[in-house]
């Protein structure tokens, strides 16, 4: 459990960085943001491909901190990728919120809120084994072998993987199928 206390905190530190760090963003900011997805509500045919896009951001956090367990390095690099992500979330939430108000509230959970219903769990359900067997490395790693319980990627890591995979690509389909039509919805009842 204290794994995912200190990972939980790092995720916070990062978070209240974005909050901080947001208000630093220019007023005209909220004028680009506006303009932005306007071309994007008017945008018939997508660039690039989409499930690619959302596979990314899907997968990419939770793929990187399961991988992370596999090194020694995991151990420091893991609450930097943890804070890193709570300051990402954070900071365009914000950025949301200072262009449109209130109403920004309701465009973020339109943009970030599958996702993140989805990303989140399973970032922690990977990152907070991971992290431990990243510390039995360094441990072993810097000589004191003795004392710690070697690293073990047993069967229950690899299910765990498994089941995090497969509720990421559901979480992905849904929202190439209904973020579209959420954020569609809360665009018509602002005005940009």
């Amino acid at each position: 459990m204290s794994g995912l206390v200190f990972l939980a905190l790092c995720f916070l530190a990062g978070v209240l960085l974005g909050q901080v760090l947001s208000g630093r963003v220019p007023d005209d900011a909220g004028v680009e943001l506006g303009r932005y997805l306007r071309a994007y509500v008017r945008l018939e045919e997508p660039s690039g491909s989409p499930a690619l896009t959302a596979a990314a951001l899907y997968f990419r956090y939770p793929l990187l901190a399961f991988f992370l367990g596999f090194t020694s390095l995991g151990v420091a690099l893991l609450p930097c990728l943890t804070a890193a992500w709570g300051f990402f979330l954070s900071f365009s939430v914000c950025c949301f919120t200072a262009a449109f108000g209130p109403k920004g509230v309701l465009l973020a959970l339109a943009v970030f809120g599958i996702r993140c219903a989805v990303t989140l769990p399973c970032y922690f359900l990977l990152a907070v084994p991971a992290w431990g067997t990243s510390a039995s490395l360094a441990s072993l790693s810097l000589g004191m072998g003795r004392r710690a319980a070697p690293a073990v990627y047993g069967r229950e890591s690899w299910l765990r993987l498994a089941g995090c995979c497969g509720a990421l690509l559901g979480g992905m389909c849904a929202e190439l199928y209904l973020s579209p039509w959420f954020l569609r919805l809360v665009l018509e009842n602002m005005v940009l």
